[in-house]
């Protein structure tokens, strides 16, 4: 008789990053895969990849906590939009009830990864406080975000050399800045943009968003009335899955009614955006965008603090193009002088894979941008590794559970037919019509074309659409269509 020859590696999974995705990745390996060894390469010190690098005035997120944390750790606090450090706390708290933070190896920055057909295995190259160590695996699991940690999306603004005063990007805030009774103007529209104004304006003098576009933002409540009233007269597991689920149904159903009816929610939003505004502040041109609700990422602000930083008086919006900055303002081409102390240059996020590490299969480099994805979750060509991107419409740990599940799942099929590794492999592309992996036009996803992967409109190459057809495809779709297994050796005793 013989038995089936493995690979002789480090470890069976190996995730790279521990963020949100990296530690619901390292939940799904322990639980379904409990024979499996794993561990998490972080490259800083700290658990919460992007809540834990983030500390501008303000931060939170835009996705409500009861869909973007964890499936298997329901978020129990009544804020749904909720801050940054306490999204932090969450992640760290999630991570230390289940041990996933014993597998986890701190300054562990990943510089390039493998594949080796003939070892059937992965050998990553790792920096350790400049020490260069060597990591073998059978599968990676890349939960590094989609930007770049260390580069901000670079932006030219004329004549910024010539300012005299402090020039700040959200992504390095200084933490001993003071900005009381600082005139500040914010560059830029986005999310970012729209969370800092109401929190700087409580201590500045001034606040200007100063925007080229402008973009759609929605007041909601940040505490949800209808989860309290569940959570305080249901079973918590009753009122965890009611709220769970009604925060993944409506805003899905607003999306799709976005997409599908876009000049009824043009007239819905502006109709909500009229009634906060100051009396004076006009809605157009600033809160007019050129595009349809949700072709770019919706911003929501809770409580509707954005607007009721307007109606203070010392925040304001201008919609407008840079001439040039001087050593004391920003002039505009329509004749505006802002004058300021401190400029904010919210103007995006530089898209990156993989941390920027180099990947390669049998020593040639691999380019993403060239590759389609398979079912969102692995590339063309790449055996045994999951790129973790999640959506762009929804929480983003939404997608992120759905590579986690899918990849256990192919896993649990390859220990059961003795394989080694799987790869998604394209035998044509006649008939394939390319699209993005991120259903957005947003400017930084537009200047990431050379970075991203492709999609498809064909079969598994096509982009993630929504959760539920995703959670479908995970758990029960199907695992041959777009994929090639390669068989483990026998060895004779």
């Amino acid at each position: 008789m013989g038995s089936i020859e493995r690979p002789s590696v480090d470890f069976d999974v190996i995730i790279i990053g521990a963020g949100i995705s990296g530690i619901n990745a390292g939940y799904r390996v322990q639980t379904e895969l409990p024979g499996y060894t794993y561990t998490i390469l972080e490259a800083r010190d700290a658990i919460g990849g992007t809540w834990d690098l983030f500390r501008y005035p303000g931060i939170r997120s835009d996705s409500d906590l009861h869909t973007f944390g964890f499936p298997w750790r329901p978020w129990s606090k009544p804020k749904a939009i909720a801050d940054g450090t306490s999204i932090r706390n969450y992640i760290k708290e999630s991570a230390e009830i289940n041990g996933i933070d014993r597998k986890i190896l701190f300054h562990h920055k990943l510089l390039a990864a493998d594949w080796s057909s003939q070892d059937q295995q992965w050998s990553l190259s790792v920096d350790n406080h400049g020490e260069r160590k060597k990591f073998r695996g059978r599968f990676i699991i890349m939960s590094t975000g989609y930007y770049d940690y260390n580069k901000p999306l670079k932006t030219v603004i004329p004549g910024l050399d010539n300012f005299q005063g402090t020039i700040i990007h959200p992504q390095f805030w200084p933490e001993d800045l003071d900005y009381a009774g600082k005139r500040m103007v914010i560059i830029g529209s986005g999310a970012t943009a729209i969370t800092l104004l109401p929190n700087l304006a409580e201590k500045a003098a001034h606040v200007t968003m100063l925007q080229r576009s402008p973009t759609y933002i929605l007041a909601l409540p940040a505490v949800d009335p209808s989860g309290d009233w569940m959570r305080r007269w249901l079973p918590a597991w009753m009122a965890h899955t009611l709220v769970r689920w009604k925060f993944l149904i409506l805003p899905f159903i607003f999306f799709k009614f976005c997409r599908g009816f876009p000049n009824a929610a043009r007239r819905i939003i502006r109709r909500n955006t009229e009634k906060q505004l100051p009396k004076d502040m006009p809605h157009d041109p600033n809160f007019n965008p050129s595009y349809g609700p949700w072709e770019q990422r919706l911003c929501v602000c809770p409580d509707g603090d954005f607007f009721k930083a307007l109606q203070k008086g010392n925040a304001d919006v201008v919609t407008d193009t840079i001439r040039t900055v001087t050593e004391t303002s920003i002039k505009t081409n329509s004749g505006k002088t802002i004058n300021t102390d401190i400029i904010v240059t919210a103007t995006g996020l530089r898209i990156q894979l993989a941390g920027g590490a180099r990947v390669s299969l049998d020593g040639k480099a691999v380019n993403f941008s060239e590759k389609y994805m398979w079912k969102g979750t692995m590339l063309q060509d790449l055996p045994n590794a999951a790129v973790v991107l999640g959506y762009t419409n929804a929480s983003w740990t939404l997608g992120a559970d759905s590579t986690a599940r899918l990849v256990c799942r192919l896993l649990k099929q390859m220990d059961r037919d003795g394989q080694t590794s799987v790869v998604p492999t394209l035998e044509s592309s006649k008939g394939m019509k390319d699209c993005s992996v991120l259903n957005l036009n947003s400017t930084y996803i537009d200047k990431a074309k050379g970075e991203l992967p492709k999609a498809s409109n064909v079969g598994p190459w096509q982009p993630r659409s929504n959760y539920f057809a995703d959670y479908w495809a995970s758990v029960y779709g199907g695992l041959s269509s777009g994929l090639q297994y390669t068989k483990a050796l026998k060895k004779v005793n």
